[in-house]
C-alpha cells in the first residue's frame, strides 16, 4: 500500500512540475488594436544570462506566435519592442511519508500509536520567462507575461518543446482582452 500511495504522490508531483503557470499584466489605457509591427530589443536580449542556443529558441518561438496572431516584424519604426529575461528559482517540494514503528509505552503506562509522518523533499529548478512589450513611441512597458515551469536540462528536444510551450502559453494572453 505504501508503494502505491508513494507512486501516486510521485506521479502527481512530476505532472505538477511539468505544468506551466502563466500570469500577465497590462496598461489598461493602451489601445492594443493599434499595435501591428514589432522588433526585438537587441540591447536588452544581449543582457539575458542564457546561452545563445536557448535565446534563439525563445526568439523563434516568439516570432512564430506573433506571426500567427497577425503581427509583422519590422526594423523600421515598429509599434512595439519585445524584450525578455529569465530567472531560475530553486524549489523544494515536500511530501509526506508514513513510517510505522508500532507501539510505545510512555510514562503513563498506556499503549499508544507511535507511528510518525516524515516529510521527504525533492529539489528542482523552476525556470521563469518574462516577456515584455514596450510601446516604441512612449518607451513604456504596456504588457508583461510571465511563465513558470520545470527546467529540462538534459535533452535538447525536451528543452525546445518546453520553450515553445511556455512562449505559446504566455502569448495566448497577448493582446489582452479588455472587459
Amino acid at each position: 500500500m505504501k508503494k502505491i500511495s508513494f507512486l501516486i504522490l510521485a506521479m502527481s508531483f512530476i505532472m505538477s512540475c511539468d505544468s506551466i503557470r502563466v500570469t500577465s499584466d497590462f496598461n489598461e489605457n493602451i489601445e492594443f488594436s493599434d499595435l501591428k509591427t514589432y522588433a526585438f530589443s537587441k540591447k536588452g536580449i544581449d543582457k539575458v544570462k542564457m546561452n545563445d542556443i536557448d535565446k534563439k529558441r525563445i526568439l523563434k518561438a516568439i516570432d512564430i506566435e506573433l506571426y500567427n496572431k497577425g503581427f509583422r516584424k519590422s526594423s523600421i519604426e515598429p509599434d512595439f519592442i519585445i524584450n525578455f529575461f529569465t530567472q531560475t528559482n530553486q524549489k523544494v517540494d515536500f511530501y509526506p511519508s508514513n513510517n510505522y514503528y508500532g507501539y510505545a509505552v510512555p510514562y503513563g503506562g498506556m499503549g499508544v500509536y507511535a507511528g510518525s509522518w516524515y516529510l521527504n523533499s525533492f529539489k528542482y529548478n523552476e525556470g521563469v520567462l518574462f516577456i515584455d512589450i514596450v510601446d516604441n513611441n512612449k518607451n513604456e512597458l504596456v504588457w508583461q507575461g510571465i511563465g513558470k515551469g520545470y527546467i529540462y536540462t538534459d535533452k535538447a528536444d525536451k528543452k525546445s518543446e518546453k520553450i515553445k510551450a511556455m512562449v505559446n502559453k504566455i502569448l495566448l494572453q497577448f493582446p489582452p482582452q479588455k472587459d
